[in-house]
C-alpha cells in the first residue's frame, strides 16, 4: 500500500512540475511591452508590432492614482466591456508609481486601440503587420 501511495504522489509531483514549465514556456516566449502612464496620457502615442505573443507591462509614473489597461480592436466599441481583450487586462489594478503585467496576449494582423479609463488617457493606435 505503501507502494502505491508513493509511486501516486510521485506521478502527481511530475504531472505538476511538467505544468508548471509548461506555462512557465509559455510566458517566456511572450514579447513583454511596457507602456508608462502619466497623469492623462501614455507615454508612447503609438505602437507598431509583428504578429505574436505579448504580454503588456503598464507603469504608474505618478498619476496619484491606480491605473489600467484597455485592449480592443479598431471599429468595435470601446466602451462595451465585451469588446475588450480580456487576456490583456492588469492582473490588478496598478497602484501608484508601481507596475503590473497582463496574461500573454496573442495579437494578429490588424488594428487596435489601446487607452486607460481609470487615468483617463485619449485613445492609442496599436498596429500589428
Amino acid at each position: 500500500m505503501k507502494k502505491l501511495i508513493s509511486i501516486l504522489i510521485i506521478a502527481l509531483s511530475f504531472t505538476l512540475t511538467g505544468n508548471a514549465q509548461d506555462h512557465m514556456m509559455n510566458e517566456t516566449k511572450a514579447t513583454v511591452v511596457t507602456l508608462e502612464q502619466t497623469k492623462g496620457k501614455f507615454t508612447k502615442e503609438k505602437l507598431t508590432l509583428s504578429e505574436g505573443d505579448y504580454v503588456f507591462n503598464i507603469k504608474n509614473n505618478n498619476v496619484g492614482h491606480d491605473v489600467g489597461f484597455v485592449l480592443v480592436k479598431k471599429g468595435e466599441d470601446v466602451s462595451n466591456p465585451d469588446n475588450h481583450i480580456k487576456s490583456a487586462y492588469v492582473t490588478k489594478a496598478v497602484k501608484n508609481n508601481s507596475s503590473e503585467k497582463t496574461k500573454v496576449t496573442t495579437l494578429s494582423k490588424g488594428e487596435y486601440i489601446y487607452f486607460c479609463p481609470l487615468n483617463p488617457t485619449p485613445q492609442y493606435n496599436l498596429t500589428v503587420k
